[in-house]
């Protein structure tokens, strides 16, 4: 069984290297979604997202999914920044 809350944490050291490339950063997120392959594990999930942005605090929704194009992955996120 792979690591769902290492994944999140990969997938949101992704994210942050696409803000800072645009000139922003995740104080900018006001929204995100996270899917999963097995929504009964979002509190792995929810502990890697809380660490990055509970200071920002942007709206979030987990959403189950049958699969990704690598067997292999497990979560994915998509943010939603503001840029000024």
């Amino acid at each position: 069984m792979g690591d769902v809350y290492a994944q999140t944490v990969r997938c949101l050291d992704i994210a942050e290297g696409a803000l800072k490339e645009a000139g922003a950063s995740l104080e900018d997120v006001v929204r995100t979604r996270i899917m999963l392959t097995d929504v009964t594990r979002w509190k792995e999930a929810a502990q890697a997202h809380g660490e990055r942005l509970a200071s920002v605090r942007p709206a979030c929704t987990f959403i189950e999914v049958s699969r990704f194009i690598d067997p292999d992955w497990l979560v994915e996120i998509e943010l939603d920044a503001i840029l000024d």
